[in-house]
């Protein structure tokens, strides 16, 4: 008697890939074809899928997922993940995989396409020959030999456009916090401040990811202190540059000229920047080449194998995958949070990373603990997508060596994970943290070598001041005149009347005036809001 042939998994493609996605998928997997945008056909086709494959038009939310009960992988041929509900599919186990590198070259290319159609003002002299006029003289131009050109953003993209700009012969200068003076000079470049950058430059490009942080980094003061001459290009993310600030430098010809392809809203219908003759905008095309389109396909493709097989699974960006203990995966959401912590207390470039694992939990593999450190450090400080296969990659492309440390023995807890780094300054930071009770609730345990004990929270603010009495009552009058509500707090000191260090948690962010404010009242060595994302 023969045996029942055995079904092969489900892979369902939600939109138009390239053939070379599905020849990467292999002999192995029943590949079924669906409208995503058709939400009725998807919804039906969801209950046998064990994978999904899906662009930008396909939404993923919570009904799909709840429908999806054999889904194992949600894959985004592509960057973005705005049409996922990522916070969804990790409840409900559901890996969500992206091409984080897929687009890279594409977007620093458009970059460059940028720079010499403002320098050269392309469009519109195509549009004026087109229209069977000749006025040369109308599209006098600017080169860039010999010009200094502003990178706003040294990540794998912004390094990308300085190795293209080097062949300019122009002067290529820098503003990149993270960024080691050894790494930029390996590159080329000048490290210089903000306002350095706005001041030199004659061309101007961006390449920073959109977080609390730098919304709005480049508005009115930053326009104030440019040249005239100024040509600014964002193919980063929309609201970098703030949009009212630069339609009146534009308008007023505070700067030369402008080239967007990303916006706040998109499409930006009704922008007052649409009626501007000294502007270029593209509809968001750094990801739009045959190239960066079959790179995302065929990575998609071999991440859903890996998925499917049980492996671990290097660009997903929710769960780690892969055969991991049970004992150890609780652990790599909390390493990933620590690392957003640690990135927000440094106020120079990080110079070396140790991730030390203590307790019971060593007799493991703890590897991935390491790669989830990374990913948190490097999540909100570089313009491309963080995965667990690009972590350390960035790293070593910034110079800084990472060591995991392990010891069986923890005093206190029963895991402990600490992040600790060195700074250029020479300075060491440091944050911990551990999962305590059935729950496995997170808390962070230690800051710079102070004891502290606060669930993780979306908004910590930490506080570094000189004991006294009163300074409670101080930030926090401050606060709450703000309407900021703080939902839990803890003090701790080393010494009485020497230097202590206040966590708060807060319902919301904190306005950056405020935080000015907090700072010169309570004296504060040190103050940070530190936004951590799920």
């Amino acid at each position: 008697m023969s045996k029942p042939a055995v079904s092969k998994p489900v892979v369902l493609i939600a939109e138009e890939l390239s053939p070379a996605t599905v020849d990467a998928l292999g002999p192995d997997f029943d590949i079924r074809s669906v409208d995503g945008t058709d939400r009725a056909a998807l919804l039906a086709a969801m209950p046998e899928a064990h994978a999904i494959l899906i662009r930008s038009a396909t939404h993923v939310d919570a009904e799909a997922i709840a429908a999806g009960r054999q889904l194992k992988v949600i894959a985004r041929a592509g960057v973005g993940l705005d049409n996922v509900d990522i916070k969804t599919a990790t409840e409900a186990g559901v890996m969500v995989v992206n091409a984080p590198t897929s687009n890279v070259v594409s977007a620093a290319e458009l970059a460059i396409g940028h720079l010499l159609s403002l320098a050269r003002h392309i469009p519109d002299a195509n549009h004026s020959a087109k229209a069977g006029e000749w006025k040369r003289s109308a599209f006098t131009g600017a080169e860039l030999f010999e010009k200094t050109i502003g990178i706003i953003g040294l990540g794998r993209i912004g390094t990308l456009v300085a190795q293209r700009l080097a062949g300019f012969d122009a002067t290529i200068i820098a503003y990149d916090p993270y960024v080691t003076p050894t790494r930029a000079q390996q590159l080329g470049v000048q490290l210089a401040s903000l306002e350095e950058v706005m001041e030199l430059s004659d061309f101007v490009t961006i390449h920073i990811p959109r977080t609390p942080e730098t919304t709005g980094l480049i508005g009115a003061a930053e326009f104030a202190r440019a040249k005239p001459s100024l040509r600014i290009v964002n193919c980063s993310r929309g609201g970098i540059i703030d949009e009212d600030a630069l339609f009146e430098a534009l308008s007023t010809k505070r700067i030369a000229g402008a080239a967007l392809d990303v916006f706040v809203t998109e499409p930006p219908t009704g922008s007052p920047l649409l009626g501007l003759d000294n502007i270029i905008l593209t509809p968001h095309l750094g990801a739009s080449t045959e190239e960066a389109q079959e790179k995302a396909g065929v990575s998609v493709a071999r991440s859903v194998r890996l998925a499917l097989d049980g492996e671990l699974v290097p660009d997903a960006v929710n769960v780690a995958g892969g055969v991991i203990n049970p004992t150890v995966r609780p652990g790599i959401p909390l390493m990933e949070r620590l690392g957003q912590v640690f990135s927000g207390l440094a106020d120079s470039p990080v110079t070396s990373i140790d991730v030390e694992v203590r307790g019971e939990i060593v007799e493991f593999d703890v590897n991935v603990l390491k790669l989830a450190a990374l990913k948190g450090y490097f999540t909100n400080i570089v313009s491309e997508s963080v995965s667990y296969v690009n972590a350390p990659l960035l790293a070593e492309q910034r110079g800084i060596p990472v060591r995991l440390v392990t010891d069986p023995v923890s005093d206190e807890y029963r895991n402990l994970l600490t992040i600790r780094g060195g700074l250029a300054d020479g300075t060491e930071i440091s944050v911990s943290g551990t999962l305590t009770g059935q729950k496995q609730i997170e808390k962070i345990v230690g800051i710079n070598g102070y004891d502290v004990e606060v669930p993780v929270a979306d908004h910590l603010i930490v506080m570094v001041y000189t004991d006294r009495p009163g300074i409670v009552a101080i930030f926090g009058r401050e606060f709450g005149d703000a309407g900021i509500n703080i939902a839990g707090m803890q003090v701790s000191r080393k010494v009485a009347g020497g230097q202590a260090l206040s966590v708060l948690t807060v319902d919301s962010p904190v306005p950056d005036g405020l935080l000015e404010k907090v700072r010169t009242a309570i004296e504060a060595d040190l103050l940070r809001e530190i936004d951590i994302t799920a």
